[in-house]
């Protein structure tokens, strides 16, 4: 790879970091509601407990370790992690007891299975190309999960006629976000950050198809909070 290769690459990936930060802000409005109203209501923690998992294995394929020269991937979702934490933590303060109880079991759970995943790597692969084909799978497998995520709200924008709950800005994020690390991976070859981020593209542009046809149809009037606010939409 020459070196003005490896700049722009930098800075593709610089500009991946900034999308990516706007959609794990996403859940903001939602995280606001419930601190303000001191009540998850009907807030769900799920999204924010997948997204950790996922935010903690890129981290861990990110490190020397496994795959070098990809601190780009550690800043992001290493700051994902700390927003993720900090929105389950108003779950763990305002929630019910079976939401204390759900958050600290697959946090535990996630823990373990993260520390298995690692002990393995470490210990059976020793090259980096091994490594960060190991670890690279599973995060392929939950960053299409986090990905897909929005398909239920997509479904409910073609059953409705109506974008009330998929925010243009948000779903304009998506795609970005996807293009922009798809380009990233391209660069410098990465299939397992083409494969999870080309599908990340795909579904935006979707969701961005469905808006133009819908958008006509949609009331224009509501007060209500959309519940596209709960959704995580996984980065690099």
């Amino acid at each position: 790879m020459t070196m003005n290769n490896m700049q722009i690459r930098t800075i593709v990936g610089i500009i991946g970091n900034v999308i990516s930060f706007v959609l794990f802000i996403s859940p903001g409005p939602t995280i606001w509601r419930i601190f303000r109203k001191k009540d998850v209501e009907e807030f769900s923690p799920d999204p924010y407990i997948a997204c950790v998992m996922n935010c903690l294995l890129w981290i861990f394929y990110g490190l020397p370790i496994n795959h070098p020269n990809s601190i780009l991937v550690i800043t992001i979702n290493g700051t994902g992690l700390l927003l993720e934490l900090l929105y389950l933590s108003t779950f763990l303060l305002y929630g019910k007891t079976a939401h204390r109880k759900k958050i600290c079991i697959w946090l535990a759970v996630e823990v373990a299975a993260l520390g298995l995943i690692a002990g393995i790597d470490l210990g059976t692969f020793h090259t980096h190309t091994s490594r960060s084909n190991f670890v690279g799978i599973f995060c392929v497998i939950f960053g299409i999960i986090m990905y897909g995520s929005p398909l239920t709200i997509m479904w409910k924008v073609i059953k409705t006629k109506s974008v009330e709950f998929m925010p243009f800005p948000l779903s304009l994020a998506a795609f970005l976000n996807g293009i922009c690390w798809t380009t990233y991976a391209l660069l410098k070859f990465d299939l397992f950050i083409l494969i999870a981020n080309g599908t990340g593209g795909l579904l935006g542009a979707a969701q961005l198809v469905l808006y133009g046809c819908y958008y006509g149809s949609t009331p224009k009037k509501s007060k209500s909070v959309p519940p596209t606010a709960e959704v995580q939409l996984e980065n690099v």
